[in-house]
């Protein structure tokens, strides 16, 4: 007697995706392994006007179909970490461009919340996330959360890209009223394109304050050139961000009287490729909590959406 077949199971596919203000990652895996993984401009229309936001969407689907085989349409589920998420415009768009592209669930939350697992997977922890803005979120081992920053950039994001860039500026002019000497005025002034403190001054104080985060670079190049006034700037990053995580983690203590302090993970570009601004934040935390915990490296975002879009 023949036997009739039975049908395979079906494979499961998720798209997780890391949407930053500045560039978009596009991790494809399956339950059990990576299999594509791209990189386009950002996909967030408070950055990019919506067309070229479109087209990178469009562009980062077509480059995971061609390294994987696999396409939109056969997608079991997809979660988008996006800056952003409370700017309703934000989340509206994303959804209207997953609904017309891609097949399955969505899933959509800030991008704090998949660094924060990409770091801890739903357990206990505080994150310091600093890039262009800066916040930090902590989480006690039965869920309950606790936050601080991410208020923008006119009334927070300390010891974000920005902030650097602005209080940079700020220390030049401060150097001059001191005659203290410092590389910094010629490396801004060439990184903004500029010949002159006047066009400095006119620029610093009319540019949208997030243009500033533009000049990190020169300030860490600065630094590393042994400038006293660029380390000062880079140290007093870490240290106001040591300020929000001991916020963070007062609350989590409060909560959970009876545990140590919790770990410390890192996210975004500052924090993540900024030594000076590490170490300035541990070596301030250090003196409330000696034994605390500060990783090293910074986490790899996009692999906490892969973790929320497998779990659902």
């Amino acid at each position: 007697m023949n036997r009739i077949p039975m049908p395979l199971p079906s494979r499961s596919y998720y798209l997780a995706v890391d949407a930053g203000g500045t560039k978009a990652e596009f991790l494809l895996a399956d339950d059990e392994q990576e299999l594509a993984r791209v990189r386009v401009g950002s996909i967030k229309t408070l950055n990019t006007p919506p067309e070229q936001a479109e087209m990178n969407f469009v562009s980062a689907l077509q480059q995971i179909e061609h390294a994987s085989g696999i396409s939109a349409p056969q997608l079991t589920r997809t979660c988008i970490g996006t800056s952003g998420f409370s700017v309703p415009s934000v989340v509206d768009w994303l959804r209207q461009q997953h609904a017309a592209r891609a097949a399955g669930q969505l899933i959509l939350c800030g991008d704090e919340e998949i660094a924060f697992d990409a770091a801890f997977q739903g357990g206990r922890g505080v994150l310091a996330l600093a890039g262009t803005g800066s916040n930090v979120i902590g989480r006690t081992a039965d869920g309950r959360r606790a936050r601080a920053g991410g208020w923008g950039p006119v009334l927070g994001d300390e010891g974000s890209g920005h902030w650097i860039g602005l209080e940079a500026v700020r220390a030049i002019f401060h150097s001059l009223d001191q005659d203290r000497p410092t590389i910094l005025q010629g490396e801004i002034l060439r990184e903004w394109g500029l010949e002159s403190l006047e066009q400095l001054i006119q620029m610093g104080n009319s540019v949208d304050l997030r243009r500033f985060a533009e000049l990190t670079p020169a300030v860490v190049r600065c630094a590393s050139r042994g400038d006293d006034v660029a380390v000062e700037v880079l140290q007093r990053a870490g240290k106001e961000l040591a300020q929000l995580v001991q916020l963070v983690v007062r609350s989590i203590q409060r909560m959970e009287p009876e545990a140590g302090p919790p770990q410390i993970a890192l996210a975004g570009g500052v924090l993540g490729s900024i030594a000076a601004v590490r170490a300035g934040m541990h070596a301030a935390l250090a003196q409330t909590w000696p034994e605390i915990v500060v990783a090293t490296h910074a986490v790899d975002s996009v692999l906490g959406a892969l973790w929320r879009a497998r779990k659902g």
